[in-house]
């Protein structure tokens, strides 16, 4: 199974969370709301789950062995750096942009 594609939804400047992701797999299933979390000194990625009725939760998908989940989380939080890197680019250039019109 290859990661074809990882889409960052959402950025989180507060809290523990800093990103929701989506990821393609094989250009034929999309998996939403994978989040990256920084705690601890290192980042993660929680699987998507959802709330049972006595209060925990359940993932509704998650790998099956250690070896794709780690290349998952590898390949999720590279997308993440590089997409965090190149929004704060954009952002320092819009900022420039418009102190030069300033003047």
């Amino acid at each position: 199974m290859q990661i074809t594609d990882i889409k960052i939804r959402k950025f989180f400047d507060e809290g523990p969370m800093k990103a929701v992701v989506s990821v393609t797999l094989d250009d034929a299933l999309a998996v939403h709301d994978i989040k990256v979390i920084y705690a601890r000194e290192r980042y993660f990625i929680v699987m998507p789950s959802r709330k049972n009725p006595d209060g925990s939760f359940r993932d509704i998908v998650h790998p099956i062995n250690a070896q794709f989940r780690a290349e998952l989380e590898q390949a999720v939080i590279d997308a993440y750096h590089v997409q965090l890197v190149a929004t704060q680019a954009e952002e320092n250039r819009d900022a420039s942009d418009h102190t030069a019109l300033a003047y």
